[in-house]
């Protein structure tokens, strides 16, 4: 994420039970600011959909998840 350093403004609504935990989180130490938080929040939810993409394109590359059989078939193996 290249700019993290420069900031823009937004205007987003949650629900109060999210912005409660904001402000939870901030009282606590645990993040400088709302914003911060925020912006942590997103920036995590940023890797987890890159962590999703690879998976997929890596799924495509090997022919695709597992079948029924082979899951069975890998839980046998591994003795579960």
């Amino acid at each position: 994420m290249g700019g993290m350093t420069s900031k823009a403004k937004i205007a987003v609504s949650l629900p109060p039970e999210l912005v409660e935990r904001a402000h939870e989180a901030v009282a606590q130490g645990r993040a400088a600011s709302v914003s911060a938080y925020v912006a942590d929040a997103i920036a995590q939810k940023s890797k987890l959909d890159d962590l999703a993409s690879l998976l997929d394109e890596m799924l495509a590359v090997t022919g695709g998840s597992l079948t029924a059989e082979e899951s069975a078939e890998a839980d046998r193996v591994l003795g579960r």
